[in-house]
């Protein structure tokens, strides 16, 4: 089961910085973070909102993060 809970969009940011995703870089419509051969779409912030569990462990299953090293981050 995720332990996971919402986050910040600059601490989300940070932590996938920390697993080394690269700085993120402007896109069309989104951001875009990329770590080897792998482009992660980054969600854009709407009002200071956080991320939500529902869209932030579909990020995490896209870029095959598990939920160990996650919560150790």
């Amino acid at each position: 089961m995720w332990k996971i809970g919402p986050i910040s969009h600059s601490n989300f940011i940070k932590k996938l910085k920390k697993i080394w995703f690269k700085w993120p870089y402007s896109g069309w419509k989104h951001l875009f973070m990329s770590k080897w051969d792998l482009d992660l779409t980054i969600p854009n912030t709407h009002s200071n909102k956080d991320i939500g569990i529902g869209l932030l462990s579909r990020i995490l299953k896209q870029a095959n993060i598990d939920n160990d090293e996650w919560s150790k981050l």
